[in-house]
Formats: structure tokens, C-alpha cells, sequence
């Protein structure tokens, strides 16, 4: 059974990924078993990976189910003395060496995830570069898990607090950064001393097997580092219920991660939630429009759309708006639609079928009730996943754009008059993952970066992820943080420790 089926094909792209994989000098990339317990399980069944653009198998691997699963957990469990008590310098030199691996074969994995999920080559480049960052970034992070010393309320006493490593770790990771997304959770479980089970999204299993291979090569022990491809229920089923299983990070859309959280309170884990965004985009009227539009365009448009720190409300103050629309229009227009592994595309196919419908039903929502439209008008004759890169303007908060996340190349845009105004609808959302905000006034911008209720804030720049930054979200965009200090901290625990009688 595959997790999508073939459909149509675009008339001058059939084949592209194809070719393109068969450059691989990893063969092994592609011969999709998953890795369990140091073994390369081929499995009694296997899943199509499609390409997005295409329709077309590029692939099949292995299908897992409960029981593989549940193997891989007495694995992990195995594992976690020895991987704990490894020293965090050495668990940190078996992490320099898979990054260097990642960036050895940066090209070949480029080529996976263009030709699995979309996105065009160049953004693909860009993600192996930042997805290696974490693994390097955690490396050195491990080896300063500092506890502290707390002054002595007790006469005679010494009182300490440790950091010690949680446990088996669970990584469900998304399709939209399949590389980054392993890496950031793998790369601080495995830092704190955590053995870590990967099940990536079924629509782009081949990036999550490449880097298995990849970590194995760089010496990571059998049962430290598993992946495993299959149903995203079957799978996860035994990763909630089984108490052996101490964390569980998740990275998707806020429904899932409700069920998560709500699986995984029966054996109350540690859950690190990172979910939907709905992210306010800000201009006053004092900022230097050309660059509010060109930071628009990175924000909006990155990964064709489908990236949970999307500008999806684009909020532009009343005596700049008509000048803003026009110059945004006219650099939407400029987009180009195609193949991600063509070299000319800007925007890619969605990865899912789904998606693309989501957005074209928030485009005909919008037109219905009143909305402007300007689309690049490319896409409709390559096939379903398409979706032109799009401008709405005269948004109004009642359409479904302004209320939901979209999660592709729409944008939408939104008058407003005052500050407080729009401090008050940007805020009027249950998710608070990241907002924009585009301002000359100093004053301004400190005011907005204490009011606007998100977990991260770009001021004038679209530009504010990383390895040292704690990614993460409020309200319903989140729990818990990713990169950074923090993102470690995720897979520990404090023990207080207090030593009495040290004065008999």
C-alpha cells in the first residue's frame, strides 16, 4: 500500500528525479530498510515514495508495524547505559563525525529531499547545511550540561542539582525540513546521553534512511540511533503507551499534537510539542517599503509556503498599503513554478495532495467574500500539487485565510490603521509560534517585541532561526523549545542532591 498514489504527470519533468537519483554515489540510499538494533530490516512489505511533482515511484521501503517497534524499544533500552555513560566529549566527537558525513554527501541529500518532498535544490542545499549545524551545535552543547550548587539553607550541608539524561527518547518528525527537523531532535537527545527513535513522515522516508546510514557510519552503536518508516499510527502507538519510552518531540500540525500529548499523559512523558503557526507580518508605514517587501517574500514564499513560520497575515498600515500591494504583486509575479530539481523553480509542488487543496479552497473562500486577487498564474497545467504562487489583498478577518494556517504559496493581506489595532488582531489567535514585525521606530519595535504573544520575533529581518536559538511556540503552537541550551534541556532531568553531615 502506498501513502500516495501516482497521478499526473507535468509535461517536462517526468523522469527529472529519477535521473537525478541515479547519480547517488550512496547507492544504499536508496535501498529503503529501516534500521533497527544496528540491522537493516528490509520488511515483509513496502511503501512507495512518490515523487510530489511527478506522481511518479521513485522508491519503495520498508514498512514497519507494532512489533518492529517494539523491537526497536528493548533496542534503545538496551543501549542507554553504555550511550549514557560515554563520556558527552566523545558522544559529541560520534556527532562532529555525522555531520561532517551530512555535509560530505550534501549533494546527494539535497537530491532526496527535492525529489521526495519538493522544495526547490537550492533551498534543499540550504537545509543540509542547517540541518548539520544542530548536529555540530549539540556536539559542544552536551559537554556544558551544567548542574549548580545551591547555598546551604541547612548548617553542614552541601545541596547540588544535576542534569541527567531523561531516557529513550521518540523523534515523529515532519516532511516539510526532513533533514533539519532529525537532526535538531536527534542531535540534543543524543547529546544528553539519549538513545533516539526516529519515525519520519511516510511521504519523505528516504532523507531520514540516508541519515541513518550516515550516522551508523560515523559510529553511533547499535540501538543509540533507530529509524523506522510505516503508518504514522501503528507506529506511534507503542512509542506512546510504552513506559520505557521517557520523551517524545513532535513536530506537525496542532491535532496531532493534541492526540500526542493526550496519549502520552498515561504514562506521563516529556513532551516536546512543536506545532502550527498563523504568523503576523507588520508593516508601518515608516518602514522602507522595498525592504518589507523583499522580507515578505522570504518570509512568505520559503519552501513554496509549506513552512510553519510562514507570514500568513499580512498586516500593512493604511497609508502604505496600496504602495506595499503593488510592489509585492509585482515581485510575486516574478515567482517561478516548476520542478523543484529544474535550477529556473522558485516554488515547488506541494508535498501533499491535501495541502494544495487547503489552499485553493482559502483562495476561492477569499474571492467569495470580496478579496482581490493576483496570482502568477503558473502551475494549473503541471499538475494537482501545483499551486501558483498567489496575492489576496482586502483580507478581511472573517475569511478562512485570515483564521487559518494555509500552509503554501498564499498570501494574504490585511489594512490596518493604529498600533494598538493591530497588536490586537495579530494577538487574536490560538497559535503564537513567530511573528514579523517592520518598523524605523525603535520605541516601536521594543513595544511590539514585548506585546506581540509569540514564541520568536523577527524585527525587520526574516530571517532569526539557527542551532543557538530556542525555537518554539506559545498557546496552541507549542511546549518546550528546540536548539539552543534549551533544546537540550528537553532530554534531562534535575536531580537535587543534598550531602548532610559533612561538618561530623
Amino acid at each position: 500500500m502506498a501513502f500516495q498514489t501516482p497521478r499526473h504527470k507535468g509535461p517536462h519533468s517526468v523522469g527529472l528525479a529519477i535521473k537525478h537519483l541515479q547519480t547517488l554515489r550512496r547507492r544504499d540510499f536508496l535501498t529503503g530498510g529501516a534500521l533497527i538494533d544496528g540491522q537493516w530490516v528490509p520488511g515483509r512489505e513496502r511503501d512507495l515514495v512518490i515523487d510530489p511533482a511527478t506522481g511518479e515511484q521513485i522508491a519503495d521501503v520498508a514498512r514497519c508495524g507494532a512489533a518492529e517497534m517494539d523491537m526497536a524499544i528493548a533496542a534503545a533500552e538496551r543501549s542507554f547505559p553504555t550511550w549514557r555513560e560515554l563520556p558527552p566529549r566523545r558522544r559529541g566527537a560520534i556527532l562532529r563525525s555525522w555531520a561532517s558525513l551530512v555535509l560530505e554527501h550534501a549533494e546527494e541529500l539535497a537530491i532526496l529531499v527535492t525529489s521526495e518532498q519538493g522544495k526547490p535544490l537550492a533551498e534543499a542545499r540550504q537545509e543540509i547545511a542547517y540541518g548539520a549545524g544542530f548536529l555540530e551545535w549539540f556536539a559542544a552543547e552536551g559537554e556544558r550540561a551544567y548542574g549548580e550548587t545551591i547555598p546551604s539553607h541547612k548548617p553542614g550541608s552541601l545541596l547540588q542539582v544535576r542534569m541527567q539524561p531523561i531516557g529513550l527518547a521518540a523523534a515523529i518528525t515532519p516532511w516539510n525540513f526532513p533533514v533539519a527537523m532529525i537532526t535538531r531532535k536527534a542531535g540534543a537527545a543524543l547529546a544528553a546521553g539519549c538513545p533516539v527513535i526516529v519515525k519520519p513522515a511516510p511521504e519523505t522516508p528516504l532523507c531520514a534512511l540516508a541519515l541513518a546510514r550516515l550516522a551508523e557510519q560515523a559510529g553511533l552503536p547499535p540501538g543509540v540511533f533507530q529509524v523506522l518508516v510505516g503508518n504514522p499510527v501503528e507506529l506511534s502507538t507503542p512509542l506512546l503507551n510504552d513506559p520505557r519510552v521517557r520523551a517524545l518531540s513532535f513536530t506537525g500540525s496542532t491535532p496531532v499534537g493534541r492526540l500526542l500529548l493526550e496519549g502520552a499523559a498515561g504514562n506521563v512523558k516529556k513532551v516536546s510539542l512543536e506545532l502550527g503557526g498563523h504568523a503576523p507580518f507588520i508593516v508601518f508605514d515608516d518602514v522602507d517599503l522595498e525592504k518589507a517587501v523583499e522580507g515578505a517574500m522570504a518570509a512568505k514564499f520559503a519552501t513554496s509556503g509549506q513552512d510553519c513560520l510562514a507570514a500568513n497575515r499580512i498586516y500593512v498600515q493604511k497609508r502604505v498599503y496600496s504602495g506595499f500591494v503593488d510592489r509585492f504583486a509585482t515581485a510575486v509575479a516574478q515567482l517561478r513554478v516548476g520542478h523543484g530539481l529544474d535550477p529556473t523553480t522558485d516554488i515547488g509542488p506541494m508535498t501533499k495532495l491535501s495541502v494544495a487543496n487547503k489552499c485553493m479552497s482559502h483562495i476561492d473562500d477569499a474571492v467569495t467574500k470580496g478579496a482581490r486577487v493576483d496570482s502568477a498564474k503558473q502551475g494549473a497545467d503541471l499538475g494537482p500539487n501545483f499551486v501558483p504562487p498567489t496575492l489576496l489583498s482586502d483580507v478581511t478577518e472573517e475569511m478562512l485565510i485570515a483564521r487559518e494556517e494555509t500552509f503554501g504559496p498564499v498570501a494574504a493581506v490585511l489594512p490596518f490603521d493604529s498600533e494598538e489595532e493591530v497588536i490586537s488582531r495579530a494577538n487574536a489567535s490560538e497559535m503564537g509560534l513567530a511573528g514579523y514585525v517592520y518598523t524605523d521606530s525603535l520605541r516601536r519595535a521594543l513595544r511590539l517585541s514585548e506585546q506581540i504573544e509569540c514564541g520568536m520575533l523577527g524585527i525587520n529581518t526574516a530571517s532569526f532561526t539557527g542551532p543557538p536559538i530556542p525555537f518554539g511556540g506559545w498557546k496552541q503552537s507549542g511546549l518546550g523549545r528546540e536548539g539552543s541550551r534549551h533544546g537540550l534541556a528537553e532530554y534531562m532531568e534535575l536531580k537535587y542532591v543534598c550531602f548532610g553531615d559533612l561538618t561530623a
